[in-house]
């Protein structure tokens, strides 16, 4: 990676990172067990047979992680991915609607529509790109007759091949790096920066998610729980599905 550039990929990184370490130490401190719970299926916890109440615990503050912290550094990494094709030459932030990215390159000019990983949004949402693609195509038809325009969806991780649809071109991973940068090692020399004060963000984090840990056990223990210490999970499936008043 160019000096140059692999200075100002770290400077955006330790500028923005921390928003969402933030993010996720901010999201704990929220976190109440019934909305939780509201969002979970009891049936599939009890069919798993998690009757500790620290597995449940467990079982449910890890999901919820798992897909909420997905989708904040999803953010993140579409943002240093413009950021990438801005200061590596060709690239600027498109102001067109669902297109992140518009980039020259050998006279074609890509729109580009950055996810994160590959499996983004629903049917639905996948129909309103579709549409994103061919009306920005409309728009910059009517001043720009000759360029070759490729709608394009770049997905930031990812070893598929790259194919086109016939609406857009489908590219990920080291080839989606490659396309906006020029350099075919951005994809890993990546990870450098993205670890730069991990451990410290790390040890904010466990603390705060231990905290909500013996929170959401205490609080499923004074609602849900037996006098004897087993699960009430009448109780706890009336909460979440019961909707009939009497």
């Amino acid at each position: 990676m160019n000096i140059k550039i692999k200075k100002q990929i770290e400077a955006f990184v330790n500028e923005h990172i921390g928003t969402f370490h933030a993010k996720r130490v901010e999201g704990l401190k929220k976190l109440k067990l019934n909305e939780l719970l509201q969002r979970k299926n009891p049936y599939l916890f009890r069919a798993k047979n998690l009757n500790l109440s620290t597995c449940l615990i467990t079982a449910i503050l890890e999901a919820h992680l798992s897909s909420s912290e997905e989708g904040s550094f999803g953010g993140f990494l579409e943002k240093l991915a413009i950021h990438v094709a801005e200061i590596t030459g060709g690239g600027q932030k498109s102001a067109a609607s669902g297109i992140d990215i518009e980039l020259n390159r050998d006279s074609t000019r890509y729109l580009i529509a950055v996810k994160s990983g590959k499996n983004w949004g629903n049917s639905s949402s996948h129909k309103d790109q579709k549409l994103n693609f061919k009306r920005a195509v409309q728009v910059i038809r009517q001043s720009d007759k000759k360029t070759l325009l490729q709608p394009t969806l770049g997905i930031c991780y990812g070893n598929f091949k790259t194919v086109t649809s016939g609406d857009y071109l489908h590219i990920g991973g080291q080839s989606f790096w490659h396309l906006i940068s020029g350099d075919k090692n951005l994809y890993v020399d990546l990870v450098e920066p993205l670890g730069h004060n991990a451990e410290k963000h790390d040890a904010a984090f466990k603390e705060e998610k231990d905290n909500t840990y013996n929170r959401l056990l205490r609080d499923l223990t004074n609602e849900y729980c037996e006098p004897s210490g087993a699960i009430n999970w009448q109780k706890l499936v009336q909460f979440v599905s019961g909707n009939i008043t009497k």
